[in-house]
């Protein structure tokens, strides 16, 4: 299974003439229908990502059929829907995932045992599947077609949970490309009625999809301010303050403060992450953990630095403050960097990382300026004292 950059014309006159024919504009489950005698009673408007459901259980043979329609979340993408036997998030779930070949615009279906988030490699499910194919609406949606054996105890309950999921494409060696983690995208999980009885898919209770999303908000917005505006900040003070003679030691001050106030703010949003990790097996973004993880340390160690730091005519402080200047221009790079990754991850509105750049720029802009009158004020005492008479 490969990724798909777009099917041919004849490809889709070709699938409306062997496949199960469907309205080209569907506005709900009901609206669609199949051709030939396939028969499903039940539909479900599903209510993320505009997803439906059409599906019959025979409880004599405990055997569920369903059809899944979902519109790829970007051209060329996936879909997916599973059944969790033990829980009701996509770990341990049991998923038939939809795709186009790129070369053959044939959409096929893989079954994955998701183990965790970070093992989605293909294998067989925990319960008999068959009957399994997929095919693309007109419209651009992908649906999946499948029977399948439901164990026997999750039969006994007559509900089973269900999980479904879309995404942006597949890699050339079949992996499928992870998907947003926006509200809709979390929240698309419930429980399935197997007789029918009911006709909507409740939304998780206590909105544990829109928690999840409200702490990785407060994890960004602590960071950005932390590492990537307040610590650069804080070294613009240093450099730029200290060449005035009359701000010192008041530059130091505010300097300290400055990291400080960073630090605790930067601490804080450290341990949000490390909350958001525990609470999400197997969703890991390693770059970004490893960075953060560098970032809390070397800052750590900078604050432990100011507490052992020399006195100027201390024979060591010259090697302190290289040590100093070296650590702390390295974690401006790295927070900025992270923050930026971390905008990737949770892909806010694009006036969020717009504002952020926008910061980011004015602080640079704000930086050339002082530095060019740093060096002009240092030429010129340079000057004035080479002109001094030498002391008798």
């Amino acid at each position: 299974m490969s990724s798909f950059l777009g099917s041919s014309l004849s490809f889709i006159l070709f699938s409306l003439l062997i496949s199960p024919a469907v309205s080209q504009s569907s506005s709900s489950c009901s609206s669609q229908t199949f051709s030939g005698n396939k028969s499903y009673p039940h539909c479900l408007d599903l209510p993320n990502l505009k997803a439906f459901l059409h599906y019959s259980y025979d409880a004599a043979n405990t055997t569920l059929a369903v059809v899944f329609t979902a519109p790829p979340s970007k051209p060329g993408g996936w879909i997916a829907w599973a059944i969790n036997p033990k829980s009701t998030g996509m770990a341990g779930s049991q998923a038939l995932v939809a795709s186009k070949d790129s070369k053959t615009g044939v959409a096929s279906v893989t079954t994955l045992n998701i183990v965790s988030y970070s093992s989605l490699i293909p294998g067989k499910l925990s319960f008999d599947v068959w009957d399994v194919k997929a095919d693309e609406e007109a419209a651009g949606n992908l649906r999946i077609f499948a029977k399948v054996k439901v164990p026997a105890d999750l039969a006994a309950n007559g509900k089973v949970n269900q999980v479904w999921q879309v995404g942006p494409g597949v890699t050339a060696n079949g992996r499928i490309q992870p998907h947003d983690f926006n509200s809709p995208n979390l929240n698309a999980m419930g429980a399935l009625d197997l007789t029918g009885a009911t006709t909507s898919v409740p939304v998780p209770s206590g909105g544990d999809g829109n928690s999840r999303v409200h702490k990785k908000n407060i994890h960004g917005i602590l960071n950005a301010v932390s590492w990537g505006i307040l610590f650069p900040i804080g070294a613009m003070i240093a450099r730029y303050m200290r060449i005035f003679e009359s701000a010192d030691p008041a530059w130091f001050y505010l300097h300290v403060s400055c990291q400080f106030s960073a630090y605790v703010i930067g601490v804080a949003g450290w341990a949000t992450g490390l909350k958001l990790g525990s609470e999400s097996k197997g969703i890991q973004f390693n770059s970004h953990r490893n960075i953060g993880i560098a970032l809390f340390a070397m800052a750590t160690l900078q604050m432990f630095a100011m507490m052992l730091r020399p006195k100027k005519d201390h024979k060591l402080r010259f090697f302190w403050n290289i040590y100093h200047h070296g650590v702390g221009y390295s974690i401006l790079i790295l927070g900025i960097i992270n923050v930026f990754k971390g905008l990737s991850i949770l892909n806010p509105k694009h006036t969020y990382k717009t504002g952020y750049i926008a910061v980011i720029a004015a602080l640079g802009g704000i930086t050339l300026l002082l530095e060019a009158v740093t060096w002009v004020i240092v030429l010129k005492r340079k000057s004035a004292n080479s002109n001094k008479p030498p002391k008798a």
